[in-house]
């Protein structure tokens, strides 16, 4: 008996009969052992939060990327799916509610992604996603790294698996 993911298989194969996506491709790769994807909003408010989380991952000696670090592809969402697929881990930041990063989420779950969800209002934290652990934090600076500090703790965990 071979030891083998049974679902990767037939993902790869399509012998599940489930139907491709037709806005994007789903990549097949496996992800890289030491490769953290960001999902959050694109605004200048929230630099300050970029840069707690970048810290965090490059200092632990992990890379880290943003869907705005690549072009590889003509479709922005072909470069998302593919960048959390490369990933081992996926931080999202739920703050404000922000659609793109739902939609994010939920490609990192059916991909199978670690995914660490943080947010500085519990109360953007959707009912599907309520069940799951969060890292809630302050935009201040005292906030940011505790922040920093609480994902340290989880990568650390995370990527040891």
């Amino acid at each position: 008996m071979k030891d083998v993911d049974l679902y990767r298989v037939l993902f790869e194969e399509r012998l599940a009969g489930l139907p491709s996506p037709e806005v994007f491709r789903l990549p097949t790769r496996t992800p890289d052992p030491d490769r953290v994807a960001v999902m959050m909003p694109f605004d200048a408010a929230f630099n300050p939060v970029w840069e707690s989380l970048r810290e965090a991952v490059l200092e632990s000696g992990w890379r880290c990327q943003r869907a705005d670090d690549i072009w590889e592809n003509h479709a922005i969402i072909q470069d998302i799916v593919e960048l959390i697929a490369r990933s081992k881990v996926v931080v999202c930041d739920l703050t404000g509610k922000n659609a793109n990063v739902f939609y994010e989420v939920g490609i990192a779950h059916t991909l199978g992604r670690e995914v660490v969800l943080i947010t500085q209002s519990a109360a953007d934290v959707p009912f599907d996603l309520q069940h799951l652990r969060h890292i809630q934090y302050l935009g201040n600076s005292e906030g940011l790294e505790q922040l920093k500090e609480s994902l340290l703790d989880r990568l650390r965990f995370l990527m040891d698996r």
